[in-house]
């Protein structure tokens, strides 16, 4: 039962694309738009809930935060975690694990406080506005799957 859609063909189209090649052009591309789509999200909140009462402005510091954490996760590459081509600097390898490591630590952070402002703020008070927490939580989830794609969708085998 596993392989019962082995045998079906979708289309006649004999075009041989190597997405090998491509795939850091395409997990780019899908990191984009979903940093994108995280921060258009909570951009359409803040400009339709302008005042203090539906959505308190403190709460785009996640967004900040998820923001920084993917910048922070993608600055380091994996061959300096792992140590083949880092060596020197402030603190070698380690320093590369422990800065991916704080940057993991922030991304999750901002998706949890997200949580929390979500349901915290928004659906336990039973508000009768519940759009700028969903907001909120769905910008950091964006922008956290963003940096996951951005960092594990690519390959390094290409830059060598």
């Amino acid at each position: 039962m596993s392989g019962f859609l082995d045998g079906i063909r979708c289309g006649d189209c004999e075009c041989n694309v190597d997405w090998g090649e491509r795939r850091n052009t395409i997990a780019s591309i899908a990191a984009g738009v979903l940093f994108f789509t995280g921060w258009w999200i909570i951009i359409d909140a803040a400009v339709k809930y302008p005042d203090e009462g539906h959505f308190h402005h403190a709460y785009h510091t996640c967004g900040v935060i998820a923001t920084v954490a993917f910048l922070m996760i993608n600055a380091v590459s994996n061959g300096q975690v792992r140590g083949d081509s880092y060596s020197e600097g402030c603190m070698g390898q380690t320093g590369a694990r422990v800065w991916l490591f704080i940057g993991f630590m922030l991304a999750f952070g901002s998706l949890i406080a997200s949580m929390w402002i979500l349901f915290g703020g928004f659906v336990v008070p039973q508000k009768p506005v519940v759009y700028p927490g969903i907001a909120v939580f769905f910008q950091n989830a964006f922008i956290f799957f963003g940096g996951l794609v951005f960092k594990f969708g690519r390959t390094e085998d290409l830059w060598q």
